[in-house]
């Protein structure tokens, strides 16, 4: 499929369609007159969302519900899919062998996105929060601008923004959260880059962490000659691109915070900048690592012609991502946040920033480990970070796209973690669990469906409130 091709498509179908960033794409072709359909394992509240917009969408492997007018027309229909979705699976054998045009969604993404003047984030943690962050200071100074986002925003309930029509789309610009799982973000050309970290993930896909670099490394080769690559401070990417580099970090860089503290449970900072500095922005949203995550959202959005105090103004209304940082309950009894995190680097940032909030508070962690491979690959690091716990709490490890592997239980951090109260539970468990302790400050960590328990423990709270 080429640029020129897309205009040909009338249905785009989507296998696995209740994704994150697919159903972003969905979204686009969608608002863009196209006809959109596709199939998910599970119903969520996104997969009704969708649905409630006008997709037609089913949740069983079922080639007959694929539709018709999709079926009959291969020419005028592509098909975007997940490499979650497994090549067993019956409607991509079909597809595959009936004429249909095939794409990965980062694939489409490049498309997309190739035809605007893109703004690209990338880093094994922090990209989700630092991409919504640029969408918001962009979407706020009022610049023309689309984005694909890697998580829910708060500020505009939705992963995905949509730009205003341009008869020039190279005007517009394009905030893209390129992830490089899968390398999938080696389909972006980038004007300007962000990369927040380089820490050694996935390796069920890399390998090791040499592979991983060499990722990155492609990746900032591939920002256009006259653009700009963002780099955190201490990242060795200067080397890897003929583009512009300027660095960012907390406390160093051209571009870093100062006078950072904490005000009535705040983080407020000066931002200082190449051209001076921006005082007194005060952060809705906790965290030192946020506060770094902000100072590279500035940067880029500084560069792009936002000004000074549009920045102050968006930064102090950026609310967040679902999940990352999420207060669930906060009340003289009780604060009670949930985040994403699930490397061993972003629960470090995570518990570090959440026991500055709260000092006087005895913190109780509830962690999720996602992955059998991540677990026997950082488990020494997952402990190092969870030992900042006073309680800890572990459950079972989320399998998401792995079998089991031998040996590779949660126990494994346990038994290396330092936390003096700590223990394994199911989350049939939970509530008996945390009645006994009676937290105070409680945290809900990982990235696979420990969300799923947080109506019922805001339920137990509140009843006990």
């Amino acid at each position: 499929m080429t640029p020129t091709s897309l205009s040909t498509i009338r249905n785009v179908y989507f296998l696995g369609i209740g994704g994150i960033g697919m159903s972003a794409l969905a979204r686009w072709f969608l608002v863009n007159g196209y006809n959109v359909a596709g199939y998910d394992r599970t119903s969520t509240p996104l997969t009704s969302a969708l649905e409630a917009e006008g997709m037609t969408i089913h949740f069983e492997e079922d080639i007959e519900q694929i539709p018709a007018e999709f079926r009959a027309d291969p020419a005028r229909t592509l098909v975007v899919y997940t490499p979650a979705v497994p090549k067993t699976h019956a409607e991509y054998i079909y597809l595959t062998e009936n004429g249909f045009s095939l794409q990965k969604r980062s694939q489409v993404l490049g498309l997309l996105a190739g035809r605007m003047t893109t703004i690209g984030v990338a880093g094994t943690h922090g990209k989700t929060t630092t991409s919504s962050m640029v969408a918001h200071l962009l979407r706020q100074a009022g610049v023309n601008c689309a984005a694909f986002l890697g998580g829910i925003t708060q500020n505009y309930g939705t992963n995905f923004l949509l730009n205003e029509p341009a008869d020039d789309l190279s005007t517009v610009i394009c905030v893209v959260e390129a992830d490089e799982f899968d390398r999938s973000f080696l389909t972006l050309f980038p004007q300007y880059a962000i990369v927040t970290s380089t820490d050694a993930d996935h390796l069920d896909i890399y390998g090791d962490h040499s592979s991983v670099l060499e990722s990155f490394a492609a990746y900032v080769s591939q920002i256009k000659p006259a653009g700009i690559l963002f780099q955190r401070q201490g990242l060795a990417l200067a080397d890897k691109t003929s583009a512009e580099v300027r660095t960012y970090s907390l406390s160093d860089g051209a571009y870093h915070a100062d006078n950072l503290r904490i005000e009535k449970a705040r983080f407020v900072f000066d931002l200082t900048h190449p051209g001076g500095t921006i005082t007194d922005i005060r952060m809705v949203i906790p965290g030192f690592h946020n506060v770094e995550n902000a100072v590279a959202a500035a940067a880029v959005a500084l560069e792009v012609g936002v000004s000074s105090d549009a920045i102050r103004e968006g930064l102090n209304t950026y609310r967040g991502v679902k999940r990352r940082f999420e207060y669930v309950l906060d009340t003289e009894e009780i604060v009670f946040i949930d985040d994403y995190a699930h490397h061993p680097a972003e629960v470090q940032a995570f518990l570090s920033s959440v026991k500055a909030l709260y000092p006087d508070r005895e913190l109780t962690v509830i962690f999720q480990p996602h992955l059998f491979s991540r677990t026997r690959d950082f488990a020494e690091g997952f402990a190092e970070s969870l030992s900042l716990a006073d309680h800890l709490i572990l459950l079972d490890i989320y399998p998401a796209r792995e079998l089991p592997i031998d040996g590779v239980t949660s126990d494994l951090i346990l038994q290396r973690v330092t936390s003096q109260s700590k223990q394994i539970s199911t989350k049939e468990g939970l509530p008996g669990v945390l009645r006994k302790i009676k937290p105070s400050l409680l945290v809900t960590v990982g990235a696979g469906d420990i969300d799923q328990q947080l109506s019922a423990l805001k339920i137990l709270f509140n009843t006990n409130g």
